[in-house]
């Protein structure tokens, strides 16, 4: 039969032989994931991309200038604004108060493209 000193010490290998498997499994993915890394940064250089090619969702070509990122609100152009106030509208949506109220005052729309 076991004793319990024979246990504890078996206990302590075992503890001891789980920390070097641990740290053995942490070598290789360190040493698989440079290679990884190696071998991307090859392909990479090999096909002329870049990690912008990466971020845009369409490999091999970059961003396109202008083109909002996913997620993101861009401004349309004005396509009317009302020279002594400032204000603008884009043509997209409800027609915004003060145009509403011009053109009510008979003012043509015409008058306000830019």
């Amino acid at each position: 039969m076991t004793t319990y000193q024979e246990l504890i010490a078996q206990k302590a290998e075992l503890d001891r032989l789980q920390a070097e498997l641990a740290k053995q499994i942490a070598e290789t993915l360190r040493n698989e994931r440079a290679g990884v890394i190696s071998q991307i940064k090859t392909m990479m250089a090999e096909h002329g991309l870049t990690a912008a090619d990466l971020a845009s969702g369409k490999p091999g070509r970059p961003p396109k200038i202008g083109i909002a990122e996913p997620g993101t609100i861009r401004k349309v152009a004005a396509k009317y604004c009302d020279k002594d106030t400032g204000e603008s509208w884009s043509g997209r949506g409800l027609k915004p108060k003060w145009l509403t109220a011009a053109l009510e005052n008979g003012r043509a729309l015409a008058e306000f493209a830019v």
